[in-house]
C-alpha cells in the first residue's frame, strides 16, 4: 500500500487542512510543492499548540513569530516572513486572521494617511496602484514629524529638507514622481486644515520633457523577438500574444496585464483597454492580433475558478500576469533574440514611430495610444520631418 503523503496534523489548525490543501490545489501547485507547504502548515499548528496561542488570539505577527523562531533555532526553510505569505491568506480567507488593514496601529499618520488615500481615490479618481504610491511618499515624509502621538507643524524647510533627502541619487524621472506625490499631499493637507499652503515650496525638477528622441525598435529586431518564442508550448503562445499587443497597438504593461476576457469584442473584432485614470477605451483588433490571443486562448490555460484576466502566470500561485511580469516577458524575449534588454515601453514608442512612418496623421497615432494631449504624442514626430511639420505654424509675415 503507497504510504500517506503527508503526516497527520495536531493542533489548533488539524481542522483547516482539507481546506488549505485544496486551496494549494486551486492556486496551481504541484503535488510535490503541496506536500511542502502542507508540511509548514503542520509545522504552524505544532508551534500554535506548544505555545498555547488559541486561534481567536492568532495574527500576523505571530505567524511572523513563528518563522523567525525557526531561524533562531538553526532552520533553514520557512524561516522568513516572506514565506508565511500562503498560509496568511488562508488562514484571511478563513476568517482567522484578521485582514492587514483592520491590523494597522491607527495612530496619527495612519489616520491621516488612511484619509488621505480614500481622498485620492474618491476625490482625485487615482487608480489604486498610483494612489498607493502616493501614499507611500507622504508616510516617509510624515513619520518624521510625529511627536507625542501628533503631527508637528510643518514648514517650508520641512519640505526642502525631504526633496534634498529623497531626490539626491534618483533619476529626473524618479525626482519628479516624488515631487509630484509630494505636492498632493501637501494640498490635501491644507484643504484638511492640517497645514498651511506649502505646496508652493516644492522645488522643481530640472529636465525638458521630452528632451531625448524616443527608442523605438527597428522592424527587424521587433520581427526578432516574435520568432523568438516557441508556439508550440503554452508559453510561447502568451508570450507572443502578449509582445503584439504591445508592438502593434502600443498598449502599456499595466494596459496588458489588466486585460479581461469580457474586454474581447470578437465579432465586431474590438477591445477595451484600461488605461490611466481608470479610463476604458476601445480599440480595433487587427487581425494577426486577434489571431494572436485567440491561439494562446484556445490552448491549456490553468486559470483559478473564476480569473477572468486573459494572461495568467505559469507557475504556482496562478493567477493574472502582473504588469511587472509583463516587463519580464519582453525582458526574456530580448535575451532570447540576443538585443540588449528593453523595457515593455520601448515596443510602445515602436508602435508609434512605426505608425508614423507608415503616414498615419498624429491625430490617429493619439487616438491609438490613447493620449489625452496631441502635445505628448508630438514627442514621436521628432523623428519625422514630415509629420512634425504639420504642427509648424506659418512664420509672421510669410516668408522673406
Amino acid at each position: 500500500m503507497r504510504k500517506r503523503w503527508y503526516r497527520r496534523v495536531a493542533g489548533p489548525l488539524a481542522a483547516h487542512v482539507p481546506g488549505f490543501r485544496e486551496y494549494l490545489v486551486g492556486l496551481g501547485f504541484a503535488p510535490e510543492s503541496v506536500r511542502h507547504r502542507m508540511s509548514q502548515f503542520r509545522a504552524i499548528s505544532g508551534w500554535l499548540e506548544a505555545e498555547r496561542v488559541a486561534l481567536s488570539e492568532l495574527t500576523q505577527a505571530g505567524l511572523e513569530e513563528f518563522a523567525t523562531g525557526r531561524a533562531a533555532r538553526g532552520r533553514v526553510v520557512w524561516v522568513s516572513k516572506a514565506s508565511i505569505g500562503l498560509p496568511l491568506a488562508y488562514l484571511r480567507l478563513v476568517g482567522l486572521v484578521a485582514p492587514a488593514a483592520a491590523m494597522c496601529t491607527r495612530g496619527a499618520v495612519e489616520e491621516t494617511l488612511g484619509s488621505y488615500h480614500d481622498y485620492l481615490l474618491s476625490e482625485r479618481g487615482l487608480v489604486g496602484s498610483t494612489a498607493a504610491t502616493y501614499v507611500r511618499v507622504a508616510r516617509r515624509f510624515l513619520k518624521a514629524k510625529v511627536r507625542h502621538g501628533r503631527i508637528e507643524r510643518l514648514s517650508p524647510a520641512d519640505v526642502t529638507a525631504f526633496v534634498v533627502g529623497e531626490c539626491r541619487a534618483s533619476s529626473a524621472v524618479s525626482a519628479k514622481k516624488t515631487v509630484t506625490a509630494l505636492g498632493s499631499l501637501l494640498r490635501y493637507l491644507h484643504v484638511a486644515g492640517l497645514a498651511g499652503p506649502l505646496a508652493a515650496a516644492v522645488p522643481k525638477v530640472a529636465g525638458r520633457r521630452a528632451g531625448s528622441l524616443p527608442q523605438g525598435l527597428p522592424a527587424g529586431q521587433v520581427a526578432r523577438l516574435l520568432s523568438g518564442c516557441d508556439r508550440l508550448h503554452e508559453v510561447g503562445r502568451r508570450d507572443y500574444a502578449i509582445l503584439m499587443l504591445l508592438a502593434r497597438l502600443g498598449l502599456r504593461a499595466g494596459e496588458v496585464a489588466a486585460l479581461r476576457l469580457d474586454d474581447l469584442d470578437w465579432r465586431r473584432g474590438e477591445m477595451v483597454v484600461r488605461g490611466k485614470g481608470d479610463r476604458h477605451e476601445r480599440l480595433p483588433l487587427p487581425v494577426d492580433v486577434g489571431q494572436a490571443v485567440a491561439t494562446y486562448l484556445r490552448g491549456e490555460r490553468r486559470a483559478s475558478q473564476g480569473c477572468r484576466a486573459v494572461f495568467l502566470r505559469l507557475s504556482a500561485p496562478s493567477g493574472p500576469l502582473s504588469s511587472g511580469g509583463v516587463g519580464s516577458v519582453v525582458a526574456r524575449a530580448c535575451r532570447r533574440a540576443g538585443l540588449p534588454c528593453s523595457g515593455s515601453h520601448r515596443l510602445r514608442h515602436t508602435a508609434a514611430t512605426q505608425m508614423l512612418n507608415n503616414g498615419a496623421p498624429l491625430a490617429e497615432v493619439a487616438q491609438v495610444l490613447r493620449h489625452r494631449s496631441l502635445a505628448v504624442t508630438a514627442t514621436y514626430a521628432k523623428v519625422d520631418r514630415g509629420s512634425l511639420a504639420e504642427l509648424a505654424k506659418p512664420w509672421p509675415g510669410g516668408a522673406a
